[in-house]
């Protein structure tokens, strides 16, 4: 087993050791909300947010690219009671339509920070997919769309609810 994974982990150094790399910032506007189950008896309206990260992008052929990031998201609903900020880490698998243009999905996982006794759960898992357009040769936008596998409320809250969250961003190369 130690076999294994040592060389696993050796393919996957020397896979983005040896191809080309970009690196670079994304902040982003987020319009998000709670799905909850069953519909709540209170007003669930959705929440305007930010997001900023950065990110690394690395190619795995000519048109696939995996891109892993760590971002702050704020996130929730529009209730104080109701609102969740993250550190977030999305691996996007990236198809690239020529040079300007790529279509993104993958896992996401977030940690939440700030209040930690709220009635919220701690840890959230979701998938995100999502559009890119470059503008200039180091200049992009992209749209995401990530929705959450992990019940955000406690156990002994008679609601569950999801995660859905909106994300329009620009981003730049360095």
């Amino acid at each position: 087993m130690k076999k294994t994974i040592l060389l696993l982990a050796f393919v996957v150094c020397s896979t983005f050791s040896f191809s080309q790399a970009l690196y670079g910032v994304r902040a982003g506007i987020n319009i998000s909300n709670l799905d909850f189950e069953p519909n709540p008896t209170f007003d669930n309206t959705h929440r305007n947010g930010f997001a900023i990260g950065f990110f690394g992008e690395y190619d795995l052929s000519k048109t696939i690219a995996i891109a892993p990031e760590i971002q702050f998201s704020a996130e929730g609903a529009k209730e104080k009671d109701l609102r969740i900020d993250y550190i977030q880490i999305p691996i996007l698998f990236k198809y690239r339509f020529g040079d300007r243009f790529s279509l993104g999905a993958g896992p996401m996982a977030g940690v939440k920070v700030w209040e930690h006794e709220d009635n919220l759960k701690n840890f959230a898992f979701s998938m995100v997919g999502g559009l890119e357009f470059f503008i200039t040769n180091d200049i992009f936008i992209d749209a995401r769309y990530h929705y959450g596998f992990t019940n955000v409320v406690d156990n002994e809250s008679t609601f569950e609810a999801n995660n859905s969250n909106i994300q329009l961003g620009v981003g730049v190369k360095i």
